[in-house]
């Protein structure tokens, strides 16, 4: 009897758990660059983000330029918070590893252990990491988007509040 009740409550958290990260995976998706409605420049500063909101209506597709004005590495990351804190590992490991150091990507490092680990890649198509000075672009359609920020997970970054608000429309 014990191990049906095990069963079944087993299968119930499973389902309930699926339809509670379905509902938390609502970030948008990659946009084309001939639908895009608007861009939006962003400058990255060490901490925070310029502007530090943005007001999107939703289904419309943004071109965001970033540029990291900082004198430390930073990313855009659009997501939302538990999607932050699931990546946050992935970016300390990084550090660990010294591909990301403080002022400095190592791009040709980061080659190297994307094929042991694909995440050391950083291939994220809502996410921009970039090194002082250096510029990137993003491309972002908030079509089925809620519960939105946009944040910067190199360790330590999210924490201090380097996090910029999504107001979707």
């Amino acid at each position: 009897m014990n191990k049906i009740y095990l069963y079944i409550l087993t299968i119930f958290f499973i389902f309930s758990s699926a339809s509670f990260a379905d509902k938390n995976m609502m970030i948008g998706s990659k946009g084309k660059l001939n639908e895009v409605d608007r861009t939006i420049k962003v400058k990255m500063y060490d901490n925070y983000y310029e502007p530090k909101s943005f007001n999107i209506k939703k289904g419309e597709t943004i071109k965001f330029e970033v540029v990291n004005a900082g004198n430390l590495v930073h990313e855009f990351n659009i997501a939302n918070a538990m999607m932050h804190k699931k990546h946050q590992p992935e970016m300390e490991r990084m550090v660990e590893n010294e591909i990301l150091l403080a002022d400095s990507i190592d791009k040709e490092k980061m080659k190297k252990m994307a094929k042991m680990d694909k995440a050391m890649g950083h291939s994220h198509s809502n996410s921009v990491l970039l090194a002082p000075n250096e510029k990137g672009d993003l491309v972002w359609k908030f079509d089925n988007a809620m519960n939105i920020e946009i944040a910067c997970n190199v360790p330590g970054h999210y924490q201090i509040g380097m996090v910029a608000k999504v107001e979707l429309e």
